[in-house]
């Protein structure tokens, strides 16, 4: 029976069970689901991390880390003490990974509660059913976990806070550096001096129209007597050109015809669905998270409560359950028929290094569709829940079936070479495709058939160097390199940003002089910090620590000795940089001295030359070329808004207010009057009124 306490009148109250999450919206959901004998709280993170004011690592003692209370929680930890005081029992239930293990055991150090306990539970979905099987199996603190996070923590507290006072010193304030933040500035640095160095190099192609019974269809030049040949110049052309005779046919031959199927892609990791809604819903990788963390804790739904609608977002693995598995293949069978549903239950291979604790990011329903839910969620929401749902559907479905044909155009040894695809059977894509395959149909096509060429165009192309980064291959490269873990992903990019090392051009992200600078150094002196394969194996290492294989200490160790070589050398050898100011091209108009061009936080400004004794700045503008359309008299220029998108606004701000997302391009609408704008697109740039009425074919974007 439950321990009893009374109250002041004498009557007899129950204990309650305390609870503790992560997070306040976790809480209320939860506590729905346990009932009225349980009370849950959160401790809203962590509680207790490295002082910010020293290194707080006792190296003389194993590397020791000297926690405190985090500057702001007295409150949290105060009302934590309190509610397990009077608790009956105290559970710990925060996130179930590495950084949710070791809040579960600072909070167990905080309450002086029993490690060997079994007070721990975990749940990979925020349902009723999960809470509550999960209270049925109890654990202790999985101290290999913990100590997995431990020695991240403290490796990244060695590294960190030894290198940013160098930086400091030798480049300016307010920088910093670390282990997977250095590799990921080095990988954008790498591919920018890739870009730099490239040369482009010249090929041609051949691109043929053909008739066979009064239909068309197009074919492109593949090479000669059966072998395919590269066109490197023109004169390749004219030699390939000089062989046909467009007023003969042409024989066709080896036609080849196949099915072929494309099975479906697997649910989402986190890192699989990072990319995917920065690729298809321009999120960036901070605002994903963010998202998803609100679908996982919980949505209310009205009279059904608040659910969590996805399982746990911080995740390598692509498994799913047999459960989820089974409720796909019912709800397919019963949406779209048989044909529709995969016949056995499948399985992805994850990657090598791939933690399988928790499953793929998957709906804890496929029931709640995502048509069903649009009410209840917000824009940004329905559209990742949709993208989420829709991958482990589809995942759960049969291939899509093309029939496919491949046939050789021949005259006098000179071959042309034609595919068609028709879709067959849409199978997965009926509900989500990632490659989104077209049709591309021929005429019935047999060998020996006489076609003839009915116009033929050559092109001059060059080679294009690598493209730059964005966010979704930034983080592809991270995963494929094997450095970091899913949750470092948004705060190593946003790190990156925040202290100008990289800026963002549209979805591309570029170095910045200040972030090559920084790079330089830390490559010379560092090496290893910047090494791919280096980072990769502590990430290895790290595992090993939390499969209870590897000493967390002698992680630590094996690592910290080389570091410290390097440390002392380079705080020797360093020389300071010298980070020049270009001249701006005018005067203060306050003092009269040269204004200049000087790197900040936040990208480059114009500042007096005579700073301190004279602190006038200015923002850099970017003219458009276009007069404001309110005004008449100032410049429209390119701005930045708090959250860093573009927008264009007057040079007159504030006398006007004039303010456009899309750039003006100096004509009105022909119908409305209304100033007209451009926006980007795949085939170029539109020009179209933002009032609806009147739009401009795409025009190539130079």
């Amino acid at each position: 029976m439950p321990t009893k306490t009374k109250t002041k009148k004498g009557r007899s109250k129950n204990k309650k069970t305390l609870v503790i999450v992560e997070s306040p919206a976790k809480a209320k959901t939860i506590e729905k689901y346990l009932g009225h004998n349980y009370h849950v709280i959160a401790s809203k993170g962590h509680i207790r991390d490295l002082p910010k004011s020293q290194m707080g690592i006792d190296f003389d003692n194993n590397y020791k880390p000297k926690y405190i209370s985090i500057r702001g929680k007295g409150d949290t930890i105060k009302e934590l003490k309190s509610e397990a005081k009077k608790a009956k029992d105290v559970y710990l239930a925060s996130d179930p990974d590495r950084e949710g293990e070791a809040i579960a055991w600072h909070i167990a150090h905080a309450l002086n509660l029993d490690e060997k306990a079994k007070n721990r539970v975990t749940f990979n979905e925020v349902t009723k059913d999960a809470v509550k099987e999960s209270f049925k199996h109890p654990r202790t603190i999985d101290m290999d976990t913990v100590n997995a996070q431990q020695a991240r923590r403290v490796l990244d507290r060695i590294v960190g806070y030894s290198l940013s006072p160098i930086l400091w010193a030798k480049v300016k304030k307010g920088l910093s550096a670390g282990r997977v933040q250095s590799v990921a500035l080095k990988l954008v640095i790498d591919r920018e001096k890739e870009i730099k160095n490239f040369k482009p190099k010249e090929y041609w192609t051949i691109d043929a129209e053909f008739n066979k019974d009064k239909e068309t269809f197009k074919s492109s030049f593949y090479g000669v007597d059966g072998k395919k040949k590269e066109l490197p110049n023109i004169d390749a052309v004219k030699e390939i050109l000089a062989k046909i005779d467009k007023k003969k046919a042409f024989s066709v031959e080896k036609v080849v015809t196949c099915e072929r199927r494309r099975q479906p892609a697997a649910p989402f990791t986190t890192s699989t669905m990072q990319q995917e809604a920065n690729k298809r819903l321009g999120y960036r990788t901070r605002r994903t998270m963010s998202i998803a963390q609100q679908l996982y804790e919980g949505i209310s739904l009205g009279r059904q409560g608040t659910v969590g609608l996805i399982t746990y977002m911080r995740t390598d693995s692509k498994r799913t359950s047999p459960v989820a598995q089974a409720e796909a293949s019912k709800f397919l069978h019963e949406k779209y028929g048989a044909q529709y549903a995969a016949k056995s239950q499948r399985h992805f291979k994850n990657q090598e290094d791939a933690q399988d604790a928790h499953e793929a990011i998957r709906p804890t329903s496929v029931y709640r569709t995502p048509e069903s839910l649009k009410k209840v969620l917000t824009t940004e929401q329905y559209r990742l829940y949709k993208l989420i749902w829709s991958r482990f559907v589809a995942s759960e479905m049969t291939p899509a079936v093309y029939d496919t044909v491949r046939a050789d155009i021949v005259q006098n040894g000179v071959v042309f070479r034609t595919t068609g695809s028709k879709m067959k059977f849409a199978g997965f894509t009926k509900v989500y495709d990632n490659q989104q395959e077209k049709n591309i149909e021929l005429p019935d096509l047999n060998e020996g058939d006489q076609v003839k060429m009915k116009k033929s165009d050559n092109k001059q192309h060059f080679t294009l160097p690598p493209a730059r980064y964005t966010e979704a291959s930034l983080v592809h490269a991270l995963e494929e390199n094997g450095v970091g873990r899913p949750s470092t992903y948004a705060p190593t990019i946003d790190t990156l940003q925040r202290r100008y090392y990289v800026k963002l051009e549209g979805r591309s992200i570029v170095s910045t002089e200040l972030g090559e600078i920084v790079d330089g150094l830390i490559e010379e002196f560092f090496p290893d910090i910047t090494d791919v394969d280096y980072t990769a194996r502590l990430e290895s290492d790290l595992d090993s620590v939390e499969d209870g294989n590897k000493n967390w200490v002698k992680v630590v160790d094996e690592y910290y000795h080389p570091f410290k070589k390097e440390l002392d050398k380079a705080d020797t050898q360093i020389e300071k940089v010298q980070i020049k100011d270009e001249p701006a091209g005018f005067n203060c108009d306050i003092c009269g001295a040269p204004m200049v061009i000087k790197m900040g936080r936040y990208g480059k400004f114009y500042a007096c030359s005579r700073f301190p004794d004279c602190r006038n700045t200015k923002p850099i503008v970017k003219k458009v070329g276009v007069i404001c359309p309110k005004c008449g008299k100032g410049d429209v220029v390119e701005k930045k808004s708090k959250r860093n998108r573009k927008f264009y606004g007057c040079s007159r701000y504030p006398e006007c207010d004039f303010v456009s997302w899309d750039q003006p391009i100096g004509r009105n609408c022909p119908n409305d009057g209304h100033f007209l704008v451009q926006k980007k697109s795949k085939k170029g740039l539109t020009v179209l009124c933002p009032n609806g009425d009147y739009r401009e074919e795409p025009r190539e974007d130079k």
